[in-house]
């Protein structure tokens, strides 16, 4: 084939390219339009009945057009997270309640503190930065609360876990009139300071988004509100993610670090170990790539995020947490026991392992599948 074919052959393809993002973005727009009128109508972003009818639509034109079910399928979710995603972001900007109250977010410049900036002002809320480490773009910037009035409607402490209960130790000597919470990942290191400014009459409260500061969508992620005696505290919380799709979930500062210590404790160890394990084997990466299976490729993939995370904010939820321990303990336990019966030849034992395995799993399953079936049933 010659340059000059091959060349108009390339430029059909970016015209096609250029056609498929001209109806994304039309698509986008009719979506908006979706969204504000199901805003108006008082009805949901997420219509779980109406995503399955656009999935097997996709997969049966996907049929009719000689590709894969599985292709079409995929575009679709896709399709469909773009537009849940825009939605969202609509009606939090249309339905937040700032009004231009004021908010400090002292570590703003971190990765979550930004997020909590950004998700703070899409909703109307004056938002400024108190943070050492530097500016934050968009926002005006303080290097220590410390030296202005803290007369803020709202104070967010998004501060590395051992600097955040410093902070909170500190504002309890003289308790801010506004709304006050951490989004800390662990809450044993601040267990101290929430409770010191609940016991001044503080308007006090404490927070988890359990996603990461690059998460747009939402939906089907949780946020742990952690009440610590102040009721009506943890409300006005709660308030600020009622137009997002996020579900909350409520429980006790102690039950809260016990399941962290296995959500985010027992899975980064594990992917920890796994990493440190192919590191120490002596085998080269770019020989394990060769022949990489399925299970192995997407064990890997998890374990390399968690590899590009912060070392010194995981190391703190490992040593931070009053149940940490627990966790590292069961993962050395199981470790042993599987060792013993690979060692010992017992087929049985190991057959009995993983059935078990397998049944504690399918509970979860159950679970996600009742959750769905109540959301779907009109």
């Amino acid at each position: 084939m010659s340059e000059g074919k091959r060349k108009e052959l390339r430029d059909e393809i970016a015209q096609v390219d250029r056609g498929i993002l001209e109806l994304v973005a039309r698509r986008q727009e009719i979506s908006s339009k979706l969204g504000r009128l199901k805003a108006e109508q008082g009805l949901p972003v997420r219509d779980y009945v109406q995503e399955k009818k656009v999935i097997d639509r996709a997969r049966l034109v996907a049929r009719e057009l000689n590709l894969s079910e599985e292709t079409g399928e995929k575009l679709a979710l896709q399709f469909v997270r773009w537009s849940l995603t825009l939605q969202e972001k609509d009606r939090v900007t249309t339905g937040g309640h700032g009004d231009g109250r004021r908010v400090l977010v002292i570590g703003g410049r971190g990765r979550m503190g930004g997020w909590m900036c950004r998700f703070l002002s899409s909703q109307g809320f004056a938002v400024s930065v108190a943070d050492p480490a530097g500016n934050l773009d968009g926002f005006p910037c303080v290097p220590d609360w410390r030296e202005i009035p803290l007369d803020d409607d709202m104070i967010v402490v998004a501060a590395p876990l051992a600097i955040s209960g410093s902070i909170l130790l500190e504002l309890a000597k003289s308790p801010p009139p506004g709304l006050i919470f951490d989004v800390g990942s662990l809450k044993s290191p601040l267990r101290a300071g929430l409770f010191a400014l609940r016991d001044q009459g503080a308007q006090v409260t404490s927070i988890h988004p359990m996603f990461g500061p690059d998460t747009q969508l939402l939906s089907g992620r949780h946020v742990i509100f952690a009440d610590v005696g102040v009721p009506e505290a943890t409300r006005s919380a709660k308030k600020l993610f009622a137009s997002t799709m996020a579900i909350p979930v409520e429980m006790d500062l102690e039950s809260h670090d016990h399941l962290i210590a296995h959500v985010l404790g027992l899975s980064h160890a594990l992917n920890i170990a796994f990493v440190s394990a192919l590191r120490e084997s002596g085998e080269e990466a770019p020989r394990l790539l060769e022949s990489s299976s399925t299970t192995f490729d997407a064990q890997l993939d998890v374990a390399s995020r968690v590899a590009e995370e912060n070392p010194r904010l995981y190391f703190e939820i490992q040593k931070l947490n009053d149940y940490g321990d627990e966790a590292l303990t069961a993962l050395g336990r199981a470790v042993e026991n599987l060792q013993a019966l690979v060692r010992t030849g017992d087929e049985e034992g190991f057959v009995s392992l993983m059935e078990k395995g397998r049944a504690y799993v399918a509970t979860r399953e159950e679970c996600v599948k009742k959750r769905s079936a109540e959301k779907t049933d009109p």
